[in-house]
């Protein structure tokens, strides 16, 4: 029986913290998991600016942040590590993205890994994606492996992260996309007003839906285009703000008019494929005003499942794909990201 200790790293769109999954793998026959612990480290403001800001940088000072963000993640591994029933084989590093223009050939995730391992103590896979991308992939979404593996039970699995992305099994292949923003919007606007999320979605809530944004939102090139596609930062700043700042709405009818667009492209992405049961995670799953508008839209049966699984299934997801990277197994599907084919990627550093 194949058995690792891995431990999930992600760091998330919507800046909400560094995720810290401790998993045990084991496989006879097939995959199974379990969680044995699992934490957020929330960033410090000076941590939200820094990576917030990092696309501005000047080469040498992006430099420097790769350098200390590995330095923090590595350190921040130490401390969550100390007190583990038994020394993980492995960390796991998805790292936080800067760049992504698979169009371009080009995916940037920060976080050192030379620095990761050594600050850590522990062997460090991290970039993930750069290797798909240079193989014509869309280098994203990087989780249907695991939902192949580890959460094969369900049709369907949405992850409502800062990005929303759905992965599923349509015939014999795993095949997975980006469908719209998500926490990334909700988030930016309810920060203006000094919360760090729409608690719920209550504050949405109360607003009213702007027609002819919606309209405009729900007509974005993007969402025309056929899979696998997936989105990065520089088309929400790009394409998709200017629209809803060139409308000046108050911040309540501004997050009801973004929680009808979110709801409207979820189901419009999704009721494309036959009825099934749909597992809900990522930090959207706990908003209960935008699981309410999807679930009335979708034809599908909406799964929220507990709340450990909510917040830490990517992390879960990552953990093992570095494992399945160490043992060389196929951890990225051409399927799903568009790649010349089936790889194992990942960088590996010893500490």
């Amino acid at each position: 029986m194949e058995n690792y200790v891995s431990i999930g790293v992600m760091s998330g769109t919507s800046l909400d913290g560094l995720d810290l999954a401790a998993c045990r793998f084991t496989f006879d026959g097939s995959w199974n998991f379990e969680v044995i612990k699992a934490v957020t480290v929330p960033y410090s403001h000076k941590w939200v600016n820094r990576l917030s800001s990092a696309a501005d940088l000047n080469a040498l000072d992006f430099a420097f942040l790769n350098n200390d963000f590995g330095k923090f993640i590595g350190k921040q591994l130490a401390e969550f590590s100390a007190d583990l029933p038994q020394k993980p084989d492995l960390v796991s590093s998805h790292g936080h993205t800067v760049f992504h223009q698979p169009q371009n050939k080009l995916t940037v995730q920060i976080g050192s890994g030379a620095s990761i391992a050594v600050y850590s103590g522990l062997p460090t896979v991290c970039d993930f994606r750069s290797q798909d991308v240079a193989l014509n992939g869309q280098g994203a979404p990087l989780v249907p492996i695991g939902d192949e593996l580890l959460f094969g039970d369900y049709e369907y699995c949405l992850n409502l992260g800062g990005i929303a992305n759905i992965s599923f099994r349509e015939n014999g292949e795993r095949k997975a996309f980006d469908i719209c923003p998500a926490n990334m919007a909700f988030n930016l606007f309810i920060q203006e007003l000094g919360f760090q999320y729409d608690l719920d979605g209550n504050y949405g809530r109360t607003g009213k839906v702007q027609e002819e944004l919606l309209h405009l939102l729900n007509q974005l090139e993007f969402y025309q285009q056929k899979g696998p596609k997936s989105l990065g930062r520089e088309w929400f700043e790009e394409e998709f703000l200017p629209l809803i700042h060139s409308f000046q709405l108050s911040p309540p009818d501004t997050l009801r008019t973004l929680y009808e667009h979110v709801s409207d492209q979820l189901s419009h992405a999704v009721d494309q494929y036959p009825k099934g049961r749909m597992l809900i995670t990522g930090g959207g799953a706990h908003n209960v005003f935008l699981i309410e508008l999807f679930s009335e839209k979708t034809k599908h049966k909406t799964i929220v499942p507990s709340a450990q699984i909510i917040d830490f299934k990517e992390g879960i997801i990552f953990a093992f794909l570095g494992v399945l990277r160490l043992m060389e197994e196929p951890n990225c599907l051409k399927s799903v990201t568009g790649a010349n084919y089936d790889h194992s990627g990942g960088a590996i550093y010893l500490p």
